[in-house]
């Protein structure tokens, strides 16, 4: 018996949509954060340029932590969308549990109605807890990943944006 993707998203009922949804959501902002940060890569000089000159302008004396301030906000500005995919990455689990929770409800529900006089009654309960759990963990697994290897790279940045700078001055 052959069971297509969509009979699942089906039978998954209103969870597996809202993890879908999360899902498409937390992906467009984890490529959008690969771009913008791959074009910060690129754009380093000129960023190193930046905090020179605004460093310069606004404190009359460097020191290491006043020009590590200065980045930080800096890269403050880049980390934005990230917390979204952190709590994507935190909420979808407790969906598929909330689903979870659903299903086996339902299927002692079926239980106390009709009796464990037919099981298909019981297992449609517990296919609908299956499918909801395997959905969120496959929405949290990816975020949880992007979301480790975005802040990875911002921190790269900020070393060696942090490093040019002090070299420089």
């Amino acid at each position: 018996m052959e069971i297509d993707l969509m009979n699942y998203i089906n039978r998954g009922g209103i969870i597996v949509y809202i993890l879908i949804g999360l899902n498409i959501i937390g992906f467009t902002i984890m490529l959008w954060k690969l771009i913008v940060l791959s074009s910060t890569k690129f754009k380093k000089e000129s960023f190193v340029n930046e905090v020179i000159e605004f460093a310069r302008k606004n404190s009359n004396e460097f020191t290491k932590e006043s020009i590590q301030n200065i980045i930080s906000r800096r890269i403050r500005k880049l980390e934005f969308g990230l917390n979204t995919i952190k709590i994507i990455a935190s909420i979808a689990p407790l969906l598929g549990l909330l689903g979870t929770v659903i299903g086996v409800l339902n299927s002692f529900d079926s239980i106390s109605k009709s009796g464990l006089g037919d099981p298909s009654l019981f297992s449609n309960g517990i296919s609908i807890a299956l499918i909801t759990t395997i959905a969120g963990l496959i929405v949290s697994i990816p975020h949880y990943m992007g979301y480790n290897y975005l802040i990875g790279i911002l921190d790269n940045i900020e070393l060696k944006i942090e490093k040019e700078v002090l070299n420089r001055v």
